[in-house]
């Protein structure tokens, strides 16, 4: 079974959904039980592995995870809204990343 090692926030502090990807990056490591690596405004790292634009270029913030063996996979890059609220949504957010892991073939405890 694969194993998640690392959860890993690029980030840039001064972006307003900074605050919310800390909080489902600090979220995931307690519920995975794994360390939490932060690394700011990492354009080459964010490049490398995460989401793209049209234009071929990533954005910040970006939530990853590391599993055995280095594979980096991104499991949160663009946060769900409510609909009702028009604000990020924490916990659909939640649901993507579990369901992005479990397709995978990662099973989470705790879920």
């Amino acid at each position: 079974m694969t194993r998640i090692v690392r959860v890993i926030l690029d980030t840039a502090s001064y972006q307003p959904q900074h605050r919310f990807f800390l909080d489902i990056a600090n979220w995931l490591s307690k519920l995975l039980n794994v360390e939490l690596k932060i690394i700011e405004e990492d354009y080459v790292f964010a490049n490398q592995y995460g989401d793209k634009d049209d234009f071929g270029f990533a954005w910040l913030p970006q939530l990853f995870v590391e599993l055995e063996g280095g594979v980096i996979l991104p499991v949160l890059t663009k946060p769900p809204f409510n609909p009702n609220t028009l604000e990020l949504d924490q916990e659909a957010s939640k649901k993507e990343i579990i369901n992005k892991l479990m397709e995978r073939g990662i099973e989470i405890q705790g879920t």
